[in-house]
């Protein structure tokens, strides 16, 4: 576990169904939990960098909204409105530890040119030596996912981009269930948690199903997706449930948690 313990610059996603209550509401309790541990995480020495979904999720539940719309416009406007909400939350939450936070919203058209990549870097470096915890969104209100070559897609891709483009020691991607399983846990009990995945191949592609909560867009198969991308560049994935970041610590001290996607040996 020494890929993880000496780890000092970690991208860190959470999703949708982490940050919110099945009703869309924000889950206040985890989101002060999450911002206290990687607080404390950056105060040690590392270098946190949060790629936070949530802000369709949000906006449904300020608005009222009970079901993920499908009209392209009113999610947009939805996710507008959910990023104010979450950055005014993280920014409170996180001042509270007296940790400062900065947005960045970004499209796969930012990152195109070699010019606007080598801006994009310049900032979030100039931020983390700035001691300054980085926010990472898709920007909704501009990509579509119609239009896939146009956009990451998912913010567990984004979350691959960042780690590599930063070139980070670790991706750790929080999610609603604590890792990679032989079967569906929801529906075979006697499903087995895979610690370590030392190679991703088509059968783990197999593994990871389909299953997308109704609040957020991913599921198991973007994380396989984003760890396949971070392990191909050389950073390992962990993946991990959500529900208590206090065991983010545990993870740093060593204790086997998730599922570790380990990386690609360099070539």
């Amino acid at each position: 576990m020494s890929i993880i313990t000496q780890a000092k610059r970690v991208v860190v996603k959470v999703g949708t169904s982490t940050l919110t209550y099945e009703n869309g509401k924000m889950n206040l309790r985890r989101i002060e939990s999450l911002c206290k541990v990687l607080s404390g995480l950056q105060n040690s020495g590392m270098e946190i960098i949060l790629v936070s979904s949530g802000a369709v999720g949000v906006g449904m539940g300020r608005l009222g909204i009970p079901k993920r719309p499908t009209e392209m416009e009113k999610k947009q406007a939805i996710a507008a409105v959910g990023q104010c909400e979450l950055m005014l939350i993280y920014n409170k939450l996180f001042g509270e530890y007296n940790q400062i936070v900065a947005q960045i919203l970004l499209t796969a058209d930012d990152v195109a040119s070699e010019t606007s990549r080598q801006n994009i870097e310049n900032t979030f470096l100039e931020l983390i030596h700035m001691g300054i915890i980085p926010v990472v969104n898709e920007n909704d209100t501009i990509a579509t996912h119609e239009m896939q070559e146009n956009n990451f897609g998912d913010n567990d891709t984004l979350s691959a981009f960042v780690a590599t483009l930063l070139g980070a020691d670790l991706l750790l991607i929080l999610t609603d269930i604590d890792g990679l399983y032989n079967d569906n846990p929801r529906t075979n009990p006697q499903a087995r948690r895979i610690p370590v995945v030392d190679r991703i191949t088509p059968q783990i592609h197999d593994l990871a199903g389909c299953a997308g909560s109704a609040r957020g867009t991913g599921g198991m198969v973007t994380k396989v997706h984003a760890a396949e991308i971070a392990t191909a560049k050389g950073i390992p994935c962990c993946v991990m449930s959500g529900v208590f970041p206090q065991d983010i610590y545990r993870l740093f001290d060593g204790e086997q948690i998730g599922t570790l996607f380990l990386a690609s040996p360099k070539s």
